[in-house]
């Protein structure tokens, strides 16, 4: 029989406190991946650096209902990727105990589960003026053709950029109607910094990846990982560099960007390509790579007021 401790993936953050909820409400808990926050960080902090850098300190409530949205949205997605993806699952060492994928969830059930969450994230997306709302619909179709790209394209990251970092352009079009220039560059580099992690997370699934047919671009770029995920990382703060600049034409405002660069070098650095445990912390450390390019967006986005 499976244990509750094995039914929680091994990448999971809170094994405590999700194995002991009841059986159901931990599977519905699993589903919705509410053991690894991680998932909800990255994208909540596009969408804080899209307020912040267009508005600065002057939103805090939105910023606190687009946390909320993160929350539930990116449970949804989750939900919807596992209902998809059960066949592939089943294949794959690491997903082959996420709920659907083993049955202990019905899809029925997880369907039922992913209205719910989509009804917590319409009361947050009725938070948003107008523009805002079309803005954040308009990442429905990318959601829903996700779960698709790793069976047809070697760069399945690349679209998660697309759908993961829309958050920019939501938070922006939430609190300004201009600065479409900086808006431009500071998702461009969102979606390189995220296509540059998701990298690092699939080397974790490699060899499984490689026997089931799931493309990814940890396979594409193959004995080059560690330049591909350098090459994303510099394009990410060339772009960044851009929308600041853009935001306030300033030197000593590019100064703002210098401890997520660091980061993000300390990453590229210290990868281990061949240790699944050294990608999957490097990969949880966008965490603190997110909390800093807000501090960032806050500071530059504050100063442009004056």
């Amino acid at each position: 029989m499976t244990t509750a401790a094995e039914q929680i993936v091994p990448d999971s953050e809170h094994r405590g406190l999700v194995a002991r909820l009841p059986q159901p409400l931990r599977d519905y808990a699993l589903l919705a991946r509410f053991d690894r926050p991680i998932g909800w960080w990255l994208l909540f902090w596009p969408c804080a650096w899209g307020v912040f850098l267009a508005d600065g300190a002057r939103q805090w409530h939105l910023v606190a209902w687009m946390l909320l949205g993160s929350i539930v949205m990116r449970g949804a997605g989750c939900v919807y990727n596992d209902i998809v993806d059960a066949d592939l699952d089943r294949q794959v060492a690491r997903t082959a105990q996420r709920p659907v994928a083993s049955g202990r969830v019905g899809k029925k059930a997880a369907w039922a589960w992913l209205g719910t969450l989509a009804l917590i994230g319409l009361v947050v997306l009725l938070q948003l003026r107008w523009q805002a709302q079309l803005v954040a619909l308009g990442s429905l179709a990318l959601v829903a053709a996700y779960p698709f790209m790793k069976r047809i394209t070697g760069w399945p990251q690349a679209w998660l950029g697309l759908v993961f970092t829309w958050g920019v352009p939501t938070g922006w079009v939430a609190v300004r109607d201009g600065g479409l220039g900086a808006l431009a560059a500071l998702y461009a580099g969102s979606i390189c910094w995220c296509i540059a992690y998701d990298t690092i997370y699939a080397l974790q699934d490699r060899e499984d990846d490689a026997l089931v047919g799931i493309r990814s671009s940890a396979l594409t770029l193959g004995g080059h990982v560690r330049a591909g995920v350098a090459a994303f990382y510099t394009a990410t703060i060339a772009f960044w560099v851009l929308a600041f600049w853009l935001v306030r034409p300033d030197p000593l405002a590019l100064v703002a960007l210098l401890p997520v660069a660091v980061h993000l070098a300390w990453q590229v650095v210290t990868l281990d390509v061949a240790d699944g445990g050294n990608a999957l912390a490097r990969f949880r450390s966008n965490r603190t790579a997110g909390l800093l390019m807000a501090a960032a967006c806050l500071v530059v986005g504050s100063a442009s007021l004056l």
